[in-house]
C-alpha cells in the first residue's frame, strides 16, 4: 500500500528539513541537560537519546518507509518506543512529542493518526506528571495544546495540498482541451481549405482544361479537309491556355479572378458568353435584368464560377446550339440563371463523381452556394434542355438578423 506522503517539492523538502533539525536538536538538549544535571541515569539518558536520533535517521534513509504504510508505521513505533524509554529516564524527553505529532499525521492514515497523537500527548503528560510527583492542569496544556496545533497545521496544509493539485490538474486538463480545440480547429481549416481549393481547381482549371481538349478535338476533326479552321480551333486553344495559365497564377496568389479585376460581374459575364460563343459551337447570350448593386467579392467570384461551369458543362454534356445566362439584381438577392437547349438529364440520376470522368460540378455549385447562405436550384428532364438558376442574398443573414431586431 501506498503512503499518505505528499510529493516532495522545494517547500516540502525545506519543511522535512526543519523537522529533521528540531528532532536532532531537541534530542541533542536532552542528552546535554542530562550531562549538566550530572544525574544517576546520565549516562543511559545520552545513550537512549543516541538510540532514538540513529533510529530516526534510518527512516529517511530507507526508501519502504516512503512508500508503504506497514513499513512507516513499523518505523514510528520504533522511534515511539525508543522515545518512551527516553521519557521515562528524563523529562527533557517530553519536548520530542512535538515532532511526532507532525511524523503520525503526515506518514499514518487519518483514522490512525489521530488515535497515535492522542496516545503520545497522554504519554508526555502522564510521563511529566511522574517525574514532577504531582498533577495540575498546566502540564496538560503544553502538550495537549502542541497536538492540537499539529493537527491543525498538518490538516491545513494537507487540504491547501489537494487544491493545489486538482487546479493543477484542471489546468492541465484546460491545456489539453486548448490543444484538442486547436487541432480540431487546425483540421477543420484543412478540411475547409481543401474543399475551396478543389471547388477552384474544378471551375477554373477543371473546366479550361476540357475546353481546351474540346478545341483540339475539332482542330483535329476538321485538320484533313480544311486546315484553316484547324488553325482557327488550335488559335483558340492556346488562347483558352493563356487565359487559364492566368487564372492559375492568380489562383495560387490568392487574388480574384482576372475576369473580374477592373470590372463589374456583369461584364464578366458578358465577356464569359462571348468568349464561349467565339471558342465552342454554342451561342451563349447574356441578359441583365434590374439595377446593378454592389456586392461582395466573395459573391461575385461564386456567380462568376457557377456560369462558367454551368457553360462547361452546356459545352462538354448538353450538345446544345443556345444558352442564356441571365444576370438578376432583385429586391433582396441576385440571381444568375442558366438555360439551355440541350439533351438535358435527370438531375436524380446523376452519376456518382469519378476522378477519370468529372462529375463534381454540381456538387461544387451548391457548396458555393451553401457557404454563403444561397441556393441552387437544377431543373431538367431527358430531352428538354436544362435550367440552373443560383441565388445569394443581398444582405447577409447576419445584417438582415440585426436589422429585424432593431
Amino acid at each position: 500500500m501506498k503512503t499518505t506522503a505528499l510529493t516532495l517539492t522545494s517547500t516540502t523538502r525545506a519543511l522535512a528539513w526543519c523537522l529533521h533539525l528540531l528532532v536532532t536538536g531537541l534530542l541533542a538538549l536532552a542528552a546535554a541537560r542530562a550531562v549538566a544535571a550530572d544525574g544517576p541515569h546520565t549516562g543511559t539518558i545520552v545513550a537512549v537519546a543516541a538510540v532514538c536520533a540513529l533510529a530516526y535517521a534510518a527512516g529517511p534513509l530507507l526508501p519502504r518507509v516512503r512508500r508503504s504504510r506497514w513499513a512507516a508505521a513499523w518505523w514510528l513505533a520504533c522511534v515511539g518506543g525508543v522515545w518512551l524509554v527516553l521519557l521515562a529516564l528524563s523529562a527533557d524527553g517530553v519536548w520530542v512529542a512535538f515532532p511526532l505529532y507532525f511524523l503520525q499525521l503526515h506518514l499514518l492514515p487519518r483514522r490512525a493518526a489521530l488515535p497515535a497523537v492522542g496516545a503520545t500527548a497522554l504519554a508526555a503528560i502522564t510521563a511529566f506528571a511522574a517525574h514532577q510527583g504531582s498533577f495540575d492542569t498546566a502540564m496538560a496544556i503544553g502538550p495537549a495544546l502542541g497536538a492540537a496545533v499539529a493537527v491543525a497545521v498538518v490538516w491545513g496544509y494537507q487540504a491547501l495540498y489537494r487544491e493545489s493539485e486538482q487546479r493543477r490538474q484542471l489546468i492541465e486538463e484546460l491545456t489539453a482541451t486548448r490543444a484538442d480545440l486547436a487541432a480540431a480547429q487546425h483540421t477543420a481549416g484543412v478540411l475547409a481549405e481543401r474543399e475551396r481549393l478543389a471547388r477552384e481547381i474544378h471551375d477554373t482549371l477543371a473546366q479550361g482544361l476540357s475546353s481546351i481538349q474540346l478545341l483540339l478535338r475539332a482542330a483535329e476533326r476538321t485538320l484533313p479537309r480544311a486546315p484553316e479552321n484547324a488553325a482557327r480551333y488550335v488559335d483558340r486553344a492556346r488562347q483558352a491556355a493563356v487565359d487559364n495559365l492566368a487564372e492559375a497564377r492568380r489562383f495560387v496568389a490568392a487574388l480574384v479572378p482576372p475576369t473580374l479585376e477592373g470590372t463589374t460581374l456583369a461584364d464578366a459575364l458578358e465577356r464569359l458568353c462571348a468568349t464561349t460563343s467565339a471558342r465552342h459551337r454554342l451561342t451563349a447570350r447574356f441578359h441583365l435584368t434590374g439595377d446593378p448593386a454592389p456586392l461582395p467579392t466573395a459573391h461575385e467570384v461564386a456567380l462568376l464560377r457557377i456560369a462558367q461551369s454551368a457553360l462547361a458543362n452546356t459545352v462538354r454534356h448538353a450538345h446544345a446550339t443556345t444558352a442564356d445566362v441571365t444576370l438578376s439584381y432583385l429586391v433582396d438577392h441576385v440571381a444568375v440563371d442558366v438555360v439551355d437547349d440541350g439533351t438535358g438529364f435527370a438531375p436524380d440520376r446523376l452519376p456518382a463523381p469519378d476522378p477519370e470522368n468529372g462529375g463534381f460540378g454540381l456538387a461544387a455549385m451548391r457548396a458555393r452556394m451553401h457557404a454563403l447562405g444561397g441556393t441552387l436550384t437544377v431543373e431538367s428532364a431527358p430531352g428538354h434542355g436544362a435550367a440552373l438558376a443560383a441565388q445569394l442574398p443581398l444582405t447577409p443573414p447576419a445584417d438582415r438578423e440585426s436589422e429585424a431586431h432593431r
